[in-house]
């Protein structure tokens, strides 16, 4: 295998992972802005204000996009599986 060929990989492989870990980043982001934004406003310093809906947002994201996240990860998968003759020699 050369170089290319496993910069390559990486390359597929943490396209993928940011695919995959972007809705989750993203919410979890976005929700804790608005609770901290929350809490500055209304003077509230409670910390499990903002842990709460946050593993609750992304608990539901994760469960809801399961069918997606597993389709994305099979057809990855996949991939590498029917080119698996062509790293290894």
């Amino acid at each position: 295998m050369t170089p290319d060929m496993v910069a390559e990989l990486l390359r597929q492989l943490m396209k993928e992972a940011m695919i995959l870990a972007g809705p989750v980043l993203i919410a979890a982001a976005l929700l804790s802005f608005l609770l901290s934004l929350l809490q500055t406003l209304t003077s509230l310093q409670e910390q499990s204000l903002t842990s709460v809906p946050r593993l609750a947002a992304v608990a539901f994201i994760l469960l809801v996009g399961m069918p997606w996240f597993l389709g994305r990860m099979a057809a990855y998968t996949v991939l590498l599986l029917t080119d698996l003759h062509r790293y290894l020699g």
